[in-house]
This record gives structure tokens, sequence and C-alpha cells, in this order.
């Protein structure tokens, strides 16, 4: 059994020492890639890509190489701390807005907050706002996020479908006009041609994606890939095997939702309950 390394050893940068560690503990194997994939039932290129360092897999696929290199829970350790680097989320993220700039067509499941390509910019605020952002860098995010708003418009604008929870119409910004306009903004994305809304009420029960937020974006070159978010962290997959298994939750969350026509009229419902006149 290969002795364990300090995680504090060769690279000090989470990610890049991870990377090492896989090209590494693969060369002292004397494997291939493709004899790597063999051996733990995944495509070998995803292996590639974790040693290029276009992505750092799933916690599954860093277990099975601890088991497979017998190197206890050193790369599981390693691919924890690589996911949890805020410079490497940025990074991730920064990768992400370049597909969803590119994507062909885009689906959505909103858990508790409205995706941010339907956020007015007061919701964004006060979204971000909860999230920490404050001064000139809360300035810049809302700036950065209503500025995405531009890719759902136009002659050339891609398909978009959101699935909302019944959560996110439940959580109301504090300032009912605020709300009001954000409701407003809704109902009328949900009349544009490449805009498909529908909501999941609370009574569908349990699914796939009951605690995951996730965008599915369809690539130019055939490729799908997937950024799931929680309220700490977001990850981008792309992964075949990992994007289908999500893929196929969605399909099975979105045959609970309500219909289009019916989701809309369920937004017009939640606009005639929020309070006319200045909030108090």
């Amino acid at each position: 059994m290969p002795p364990r390394r300090a995680v504090t050893g060769r690279s000090q940068e989470p990610r890049q020492r991870f990377i090492e560690e896989l090209r590494l503990l693969r060369a002292q194997k004397g494997v291939s890639l493709r004899q790597l994939g063999e051996a733990l039932g995944w495509d070998w290129s995803l292996f590639g890509k974790m040693e290029g360092g276009q992505t750092i897999g799933s916690p599954e696929v860093a277990q099975a190489l601890d088991q497979y290199y017998g190197t206890k829970d050193l790369l599981l350790t390693l691919w924890e701390l690589a996911a949890g680097d805020p410079k490497q989320f940025k990074e991730r993220y920064r990768r992400y807005m370049t597909l969803e700039a590119e994507a062909l067509s885009l689906w959505h499941y909103a858990v508790s907050v409205l995706p941010g390509l339907l956020q007015t910019t007061d919701y964004a605020r006060d979204v971000l706002a909860v999230g920490g952002a404050k001064g000139k860098e809360l300035t810049r995010q809302v700036e950065a996020r209503t500025g995405r708003r531009e890719l759902l418009t136009g002659e050339d604008a891609p398909p978009f479908r959101t699935i909302l929870s019944e959560a996110v119409l439940r959580t109301p910004l504090d300032d009912a006009n605020e709300w009001r306009k954000q409701l407003e903004h809704l109902a009328e994305a949900a009349e544009r041609p490449n805009l498909t809304l529908q909501v999941l009420p609370h009574g569908s029960g349990p699914h796939g994606l009951v605690s995951t937020a996730v965008m599915f974006l369809r690539l130019p070159d055939g490729r799908t890939v997937a950024y799931t978010e929680n309220a700490h962290r977001g990850e981008l997959i792309e992964e075949t095997s990992s994007v289908e298994r999500l893929q196929r939750a969605y399909d099975a969350m979105r045959d609970l939702a309500l219909s289009p026509a019916e989701s809309r009229r369920f937004v017009m419902r939640m606009l005639e309950e929020v309070p006319c006149g200045p909030s108090t």
C-alpha cells in the first residue's frame, strides 16, 4: 500500500494538489487512462479531464480512486478541500458563465430562489445582500447578474425552461412593491415564445432534486453540462453519466409540475395576493 502523504505536501493550492496526486498515483500504478476507466467503470475521458484540471469529478469518483490505489481517504480529503476552495469556486463559476453564453438551450429548476436570468434588479440586490455582499461588491454582483437577462432577449435567444418550486413564489421580498415588480416581470417573461415556466406545487411530494437547484446547458458541440447549486457552493458537472442521472431526476420532476398555462395562472394568483400601495 502506498504510504499516505500529508495533505500539506508539495502544492499548497487544494485543486492543484489534487491534480498532482492523481497524476502521480496513476504513474506509480503504471496504467493508462483507458485502463483506469475500464477498471473503475467510468468513461476514461473523465480521468483525463480530472488530471488536466478541467473538473474535479464527484466524491464517488474520488472514493473509488482511493480504493483502487489503496490510499485510504487521501483523494477524497483532497477532493473536499478542492471543492470547498473559494478561488476554485469562482473559477468554476466563470467557466459556467462562458458556457451559459454559448448554450443552444437551457433548462432549470429552482429550489428557493428565482433563477438569475429572471431576477429584477431589486430582487437580485436583496438576494445577494443576504448572501453577504455589500458596498461596491454588491453593486458589481447585481450588475453582473441582471446583465445576464439579455441572454433571453432578441431574435436569437435560446429556449429556456424553468421549473419553480412553489416555495420560490411563497418567499416574498420584504418590500411588497419590489415583490410585485418581480412577479410582474415573471408573468411577462412567461409570455415570451422562447421561455417555458412551470410551477412545482408543494403537494407534489418528494423527488430526486428536492434540495438541489440545477441548470442544464445544451452546448454547440452536442454535449449537455449541468450546474448544481445550494446556499454554500456550486458545482459544474460535465461527466456524462452524472449529467444523465440529473436529467432523469429532472424529467421525473417535470412530470409532477403544473402545465405552463396553469403555472402562469398560479403566478397571477400570487400577484393578486400582494398588498397594494406603499410598504409598511
